[in-house]
């Protein structure tokens, strides 16, 4: 792969935070950006620094006219790196959170994402090249009380990229996963954090992550323009991760889950067997991956 070559990005939710930085770091690089923005004032400075260099088209996704325009600019303009980082989250109790909202958290989260890696491939495949980003969080490997809905999200984005990647992997397309922690994003602002009430009922576990959530904007640990930085350079290689834990804390968590996991199995494992029949072959069939 030439690593000096110019590239084309759509970068969805990029006003601030992750999107923000990887256009700003795909332009510094001589890149061509789409930015896809709710607001396109917020993008003005940018597009009079890089003329151009810099669209940007306007939409709210979470409305799924919306996301329908932006598949369909998509599908008529090739690109070489597509980023799906547009997303929020609602904290609340899953017993208490609405299935409307639990539903608008999936129609953003992974939805969206979904019908815009659909419109992108079709032209990824044909040039036999192509890179999809998808921010996760650590979130979409582990979870924990108040963030039921936005892991379910990220789960899902998780499971359905993963088939994904093996499903295009011979086409020369490839799929990066982003896991982050805690970054400096405005993630933790009411701009993309919105919280339930608090619950009566699980006040003590949901309520102080929802304290913790809300009060944390400005001391995260991560800093997305370093994140940004690794995301540009990574899809300049032949050497692309299924899976990218960022941040410090991402590391330790995903590392303590996914030990306690196999852990798991292992003390299981003898029950687990027992379900099959005495006198079943062995599986042979091949679980083809990317």
């Amino acid at each position: 792969m030439n690593a000096n070559k110019e590239m084309k990005w759509l970068v969805t939710g990029a006003s601030q935070g992750f999107g923000r930085c990887l256009v700003e770091d795909a332009l510094g690089r001589g890149d061509a950006v789409t930015a896809v923005v709710r607001d396109a004032r917020s993008m003005r400075g940018l597009v009079d620094a890089h003329p151009g260099r810099l669209d940007v088209v306007e939409a709210d996704l979470r409305d799924r006219a919306a996301v329908e325009r932006v598949a369909a600019v998509l599908a008529q303009s090739p690109i070489d790196v597509l980023v799906n980082n547009a997303g929020r989250a609602i904290a609340g109790a899953a017993e208490e959170l609405s299935m409307d909202l639990l539903r608008e958290q999936l129609e953003l989260n992974f939805f969206a994402a979904a019908a815009m890696t659909r419109a992108a491939l079709p032209g990824m495949r044909k040039r036999r090249a192509g890179t999809i980003v998808q921010m996760s969080s650590q979130g979409g490997r582990l979870s924990f009380p108040a963030v039921g809905a936005y892991s379910a999200s990220k789960f899902a984005l998780e499971g359905w990229s993963e088939a994904l990647a093996a499903e295009v992997a011979e086409f020369g397309v490839r799929v990066l996963i982003v896991e982050p922690s805690r970054f400096r994003t405005g993630f933790n602002t009411a701009r993309s954090l919105a919280v339930t009430a608090p619950s009566e009922v699980y006040g003590r576990t949901v309520g102080a992550v929802q304290r913790d959530l809300t009060g944390s904007d400005g001391a995260q640990e991560g800093d997305p323009a370093r994140a940004a930085r690794i995301i540009g350079d990574l899809v300049r290689t032949a050497d692309v991760p299924l899976r990218l834990p960022l941040g410090a804390e991402a590391v330790e968590r995903l590392t303590a889950a996914y030990t306690a996991g196999l852990d798991g199995v292992r003390r299981w494992a003898d029950v687990a067997r027992s379900a099959d029949y005495p006198d079943a072959a062995a599986p042979s069939r091949a679980i083809p991956t990317s």
